[in-house]
C-alpha cells in the first residue's frame, strides 16, 4: 500500500519569520513579537471564518491580521510598507532540511500532496518560489470546500481529492490544531517540532510521531507501518 503524505505548507515547509528581516527595517526590536502577533491573528481569523461559515481566502485573512497587529502595536505602516510585507508573505523562505527531506521521500515513492489553507494559486507560487513545486503530486487546498483547517470537512477533503484513506495517509505539520485536526478525523499525523519549546495541546490526542524535523522521515514513517503490520 502506497502512502499518501499531505504537508502544511505555512510553518511546516516555509519559514513565515522570513518577513522579521523586513518587518525589522520598518519597526526594530519590535519585529519578532510582531510577526509572532500577526501569523496568531492569521489563525484565528481563519478558525473564525470556519466556525461562522463565513469564508474568504486566507489572504484576505492574512492582510486583516496586518491591519489588526499594526493597530495593536501602534505602528503606523504606511500603505507601500504594508505593501511590501504582503508581498514578503507571498515570497517565505523554505526551512534548510525542506528540499533535502522531500527528495529523500521521492526516493521511497511516497505520494506527496502541499496540503493548505492558503489559495492553490497562491500556495504554487508561493512553492514555486522556494523552489519545491516540483516535489508534489498537486496541492489540496481549502477554498475548494470553502473553510479551513481544522474543520474535519477539510480533511475528508484532502482523503477524497488524493484517493487516500484515513489508515494510508498522513498529514506532516508544524501546527498542534493542524495534527489533531487530522488525528480526529483517523489520518495519521506527524508533528514536527521545529522549537524544542514548543507546546503541544494537551487534549488527550497526540501525535502518531514526533520529529525536529524533515530529515529521516521517509524511515521513521516506514517503521512505524513495519511496526503496525507486525501487530495486525
Amino acid at each position: 500500500m502506497i502512502t499518501t503524505l499531505g504537508f502544511d505548507v505555512y510553518g511546516t515547509l516555509l519559514d513565515t519569520n522570513g518577513v522579521v528581516v523586513t518587518l525589522s527595517t520598518m519597526i526594530g526590536n519590535q519585529a519578532t513579537a510582531f510577526a509572532r502577533t500577526w501569523r496568531e491573528k492569521q489563525l484565528e481569523y481563519s478558525f473564525r471564518r470556519g466556525l461562522m461559515r463565513h469564508y474568504d481566502s486566507f489572504s484576505v485573512c492574512i492582510r486583516q491580521a496586518l491591519d489588526f497587529t499594526c493597530s495593536l502595536y501602534q505602528t503606523p505602516l504606511d500603505e507601500a510598507q504594508r505593501t511590501l510585507l504582503l508581498k514578503t508573505y507571498r515570497t517565505l523562505p523554505p526551512f534548510p532540511d525542506v528540499i533535502p527531506g522531500l527528495r529523500q521521500l521521492q526516493s521511497e515513492n511516497f505520494r506527496i500532496y502541499a496540503f493548505s489553507n492558503g489559495s492553490a494559486d497562491t500556495v504554487e507560487k508561493l512553492l514555486e518560489h522556494a523552489g519545491l513545486l516540483d516535489s508534489f503530486l498537486g496541492i489540496i487546498s481549502v477554498e475548494d470546500i470553502r473553510s479551513f483547517k481544522p474543520d474535519p470537512a477539510v480533511y475528508a477533503h484532502f482523503l477524497r481529492k488524493t484517493g487516500a484513506t484515513g489508515g494510508n495517509a498522513w498529514l506532516i505539520s508544524s501546527n498542534p490544531f493542524d495534527v489533531i485536526g487530522a488525528c480526529s478525523t483517523g489520518m495519521h499525523a506527524m508533528w514536527v517540532r521545529r522549537s524544542p519549546e514548543a507546546i503541544f495541546d494537551p487534549w488527550g490526542i497526540e501525535p502518531t510521531l514526533t520529529v525536529p524535523s524533515l530529515a529521516n522521515m521517509a524511515f521513521q514513517i516506514q517503521e512505524f507501518e513495519k511496526r503496525r503490520q507486525m501487530l495486525s
